[in-house]
């Protein structure tokens, strides 16, 4: 089972979870992603805390590498086995676990000359 970093309301460190989650299989335009390295970032703090408002519950993270593990309909830029990374900013929300579901857009091929 995939572990994730979550939390149901704002605060302090204190009210991260580190829980199983349900993953599930990829929707039109998703891909199922098993991470291999996260970025942490101060910023990251601020959807904790409230200051950057977001709905929830949710997950932390905005960034990260990994493995494609399935693609959903329609999706074109990544096959499974792809090595990928992304950033962003709401559309990337979760990248605090250990596999997740997350829209194909975002995502970059990593050249293998790129360590994850």
């Amino acid at each position: 089972m995939a572990k994730a970093v979550r939390f149901y309301e704002t605060g302090g460190p204190e009210v991260l979870r580190y829980e199983d989650v349900e993953v599930g299989e990829p929707g039109p335009g998703q891909v199922r992603l098993r991470h291999v390295a996260v970025g942490l970032n101060y910023a990251d703090t601020y959807f904790r805390n409230g200051t950057y408002p977001i709905p929830l519950p949710n997950g932390m993270g905005v960034e990260a590498s990994g493995v494609v593990q399935a693609v959903g309909e329609g999706v074109t830029n990544v096959v499974v086995g792809d090595r990928v990374t992304y950033t962003g900013f709401l559309n990337t929300l979760g990248a605090y676990s250990t596999e997740r579901l997350i829209p194909a857009a975002p995502l970059i091929k990593l050249p293998e000359t790129i360590a994850f």
